[in-house]
């Protein structure tokens, strides 16, 4: 199945193996600074340029658990959707994300237990070819028969 922004459920009864969506976010400094809000993660290395600048990273990073964040929007709200439940999520972070830089998340079925509803998809999140994200999340999906 092509890549894809549709928003939508699909129950597990219609999922298969392959199938994949993605979303693409623009990261601003408004989108850290809100996360850093709502999270309280305040570290200065994604809010404070001067003090970012000493650091390994060299200048200010996006929050980790923001990008992965897009990870739970793309389960959430397109692969399966809506009634979606996380039961896991595993995630190694590769590269950091920079103000400005435009992040793709992309979700991929990958294994299907229909008697359970349990859904595993790879996960990954990219700054053009460079995979600043990845990981595998276990699902529980939504299914017709609980309507």
């Amino acid at each position: 199945m092509p890549d894809s922004d549709a928003r939508g459920t699909i129950c597990i009864e219609d999922l298969e193996i392959g199938m994949r969506r993605q979303l693409c976010k623009r990261i601003t400094d408004q989108d850290i600074q809100l996360f850093a809000e709502i999270s309280t993660d305040r570290n200065p290395v994604h809010l404070d340029e001067d003090y970012a600048q000493n650091t390994i990273f060299e200048g200010r990073i996006a929050h980790g658990m923001m990008t992965a964040s897009f990870i739970s929007a793309v389960i959430g709200e397109q692969l399966p959707g809506h009634g979606t439940v996380y039961l896991r999520q595993d995630l190694r972070f590769l590269a950091p994300v920079r103000p400005g830089d435009l992040v793709q998340a992309a979700v991929e079925v990958i294994a299907i237990d229909h008697s359970r509803r349990r859904v595993t998809l790879d996960c990954h999140c990219a700054v053009g070819d460079r995979v600043v994200l990845k990981g595998e999340a276990l699902v529980l999906a939504p299914s017709r028969k609980f309507d």
